[in-house]
């Protein structure tokens, strides 16, 4: 039986390593491409015709992220307090007081993208009878890097951008595999603890 393996977001320009308390059941990728339209040129059926223009970065979208410490009684606030630091200006390394860490989200021996968190929101589901939270369910929304940054797992960029960006584009493709590993409890009433939500939205 292979061993449980935590997903990671491990930043090296100032915004530490964040490692998720229980793993996500699912991964969803996005990418899209811009098309150009010529309206003073149409095909056969009267279409305008295209070109293309250039390919949208990769979105990563990571739902249902939960975090839980009423075992330990402590307050599950302090877990978010690290992805709340992703989207705010980085406090130390290259982009200190420029732009938020830059990080590369990794689960196992697999490297996916190399990123910004671009979007957290997250819900407060659970607290103890004098009001501490203690159960929260995270979501996040990763946007990938300039790929002139060599993206783990996905090749190393070539001098060719056209080539850099078929060889990314497979590569990425036979990556992206349903995984369901998860060790997330069930947000079942819980002895002691009231059930609520409270949600907040954060964008960078």
């Amino acid at each position: 039986m292979s061993q449980l393996v935590k997903a990671q977001l491990i930043s090296t320009d100032g915004g530490g390593t964040i490692e998720f308390m229980f793993n996500p059941n699912q991964l969803a990728f996005t990418q899209q491409i811009n098309l150009t339209k010529d309206r003073g040129a149409r095909t056969g059926r009267g279409l305008p015709k295209v070109n293309f223009a250039y390919p949208e970065p990769v979105t990563l979208s990571i739902n249902d992220i939960i975090f839980d410490t009423y075992e330990k009684g402590t307050n599950v606030i302090k877990h978010i307090q690290q992805f709340e630091k992703a989207v705010n200006f980085a406090e130390s390394g290259e982009g200190k007081e420029k732009r938020p860490p830059t990080y590369v989200f990794t689960w196992g021996s697999q490297k996916y993208i190399r990123c910004f968190i671009t979007n957290l929101s997250y819900n407060l589901i659970l607290f103890l009878p004098d009001g501490m939270p203690v159960r929260a369910k995270v979501n996040l929304t990763l946007e990938e890097i300039d790929e002139s940054i060599s993206q783990p797992a996905m090749g190393t960029p070539q001098s060719n951008a056209t080539q850099r960006q078929q060889d990314s584009l497979q590569n990425r493709k036979a990556v992206l595999k349903p995984t369901s590993v998860s060790g997330a409890p069930t947000p079942a009433s819980t002895p002691g603890a009231t059930s609520a939500t409270t949600d907040n939205t954060t964008s960078s």
